[in-house]
């Protein structure tokens, strides 16, 4: 592994950051021996790093990315704002883009939401949709609902709230002494289905256990938090839309909230615009982020319907107001940027284009699934993935401590590949802007890379 022998500048670059800086869920001692990446452009789909080797992101950045790095339209949006107003408080005072953006995302969310609670990043949008839901509760003279519910595998960031209703061992296990305890529901990822079990059949039989764990719990509960269609960092486990069909008539049943976290999810990486518009139903609160800015700015944003709305509107002395604050609330670059995107699908065929490239990524991969070492291949829009194992009969796991999806990794970056596995998934969510040649050259790197791995 020597990527940036050559290069001065990058091995400058990647020398400097070293010295100084500390890098996001990364363990820095392993870049003793891997390699930093300095990335000096983005293209579309692809990242250019500083001596000029190209790489296709085939995890949109950490599924931010929507419509390409360095996108023109986005970026003449925000370039735009720069010159009038970059920022400004957002108590007592406003701005066309963020009620531009409000009208937009209301014209196109589950029907029912009237609201829009804007925020910096996704862990702040589910640490707001969280205290709103308690807070709601409290303001109507439910004080006893202090639990949340959440479900195994589930993963929703990494702020103490929103670790709170995390089930991933991984980023929970440290932090356990200082979280709240969420009741666990068991998830209806089809991966975990008993043989023979259709996902419809995994999602009816989870549902039972969720009511039985509502007949239990609803009383002293605020709400369900679910990641709709995908749990994504959990490892990209999928289930049958039939389930939040058969969740929101739960939640309503036994009137406790329902929190949509579709900061991964949501525009069009499942599909269809929401993941939630496959089940037809409308959450109580639906917490977006990550590709809300085409991958631009760090923006989050938290709708919520006129009910709840409607629990904290009093005169001031009834202490009901919501005083969650951010000082970056409604920045109007992240928000121009934001506009711009929706934009962008309201313009163009983007949903269609996506089936077509879902569609090649599906047949691509279908091979996969005899391999040896493959339990599972599953696919959800425009987000696929390869579950690895160490024995398919059996589906036991790789140990984690093997890091074979370090492996697939470093693979992909000798052969101009971003893949960046979830332990031993394989996972495929490129920016919308990939061509079916990228698309091509994404599965046969990843192939490549697996047959390495599993050696």
């Amino acid at each position: 592994m020597n990527h940036h022998a050559l290069n001065p500048s990058s091995a400058s670059l990647a020398t400097r950051d070293l010295a100084v800086l500390w890098h996001p869920c990364t363990q820095m001692h392993d870049h003793e021996t891997i390699p930093m990446v300095p990335v000096a452009r983005g293209e579309g789909a692809w990242l250019v790093d500083a001596g000029g080797r190209r790489y296709l992101d085939g995890i949109s950045s950490w599924w931010t990315n929507l419509f390409g790095h360095a996108n023109p339209r986005i970026g003449a949006a925000v370039k735009k704002q720069v010159d009038t107003l970059e920022h400004v408080i957002f108590a007592g005072f406003t701005h066309e883009p963020a009620v531009e953006l409000a009208e937009s995302l209301l014209r196109v969310a589950p029907p029912g939401l009237e609201r829009v609670f804007l925020a910096d990043n996704g862990s702040a949008a589910i640490e707001v949709a969280l205290k709103m839901s308690f807070h709601y509760w409290q303001n109507i003279g439910h004080g006893e609902k202090t639990r949340f519910i959440a479900l195994t595998g589930s993963y929703h960031g990494e702020t103490l709230g929103a670790l709170s209703v995390s089930d991933v061992a991984l980023y929970r296990r440290t932090y356990a002494p200082l979280l709240l305890h969420p009741e666990l529901a068991p998830s209806p990822d089809a991966y975990e289905g008993e043989p023979g079990e259709t996902p419809v059949q995994v999602a009816t039989r989870r549902l039972g256990q969720m009511r039985t764990l509502l007949e239990r719990h609803a009383h002293e509960c605020c709400a369900v938090i679910v990641e709709p269609l995908v749990q994504c960092a959990g490892g990209m486990r999928m289930h049958d839309a039939s389930y939040l069909t058969g969740l929101r008539a739960l939640c309503d049943e036994f009137e406790v909230h329902l929190i949509a976290d579709e900061i991964a999810v949501g525009f069009g990486r499942t599909g269809t615009l929401f993941a939630c518009e496959q089940a037809a139903i409308t959450p109580d609160f639906l917490c977006l982020s990550k590709g809300l800015t085409g991958g631009f700015l760090p923006l989050s944003a938290v709708l919520t319907t006129g009910k709840v709305y409607a629990a904290f509107y009093d005169e001031y002395r009834s202490g009901k107001a919501f005083l969650h604050s951010h000082s970056y609330t409604g920045n109007p670059l992240a928000c121009a940027a934001a506009v711009e995107t929706l934009r962008i699908f309201a313009d163009e065929p983007v949903l269609e284009r996506n089936r077509l490239l879902a569609a090649h990524l599906r047949a691509r991969l279908a091979p996969l699934a005899d391999h040896p070492h493959v339990a599972d291949v599953r696919q959800t829009g425009m987000i696929a993935a390869v579950e690895l194992v160490a024995d398919k009969a059996t589906r036991r796991p790789f140990q984690a401590d093997e890091r074979r999806g370090l492996r697939v990794y470093l693979h992909g970056l000798d052969h101009g590949a971003l893949l960046r596995p979830l332990g031993n998934v394989v996972y495929f969510m490129p920016p919308y802007v990939v061509t079916t040649d990228e698309i091509d050259h994404l599965v046969d790197v990843a192939i490549a890379g697996i047959e390495r791995a599993v050696a």
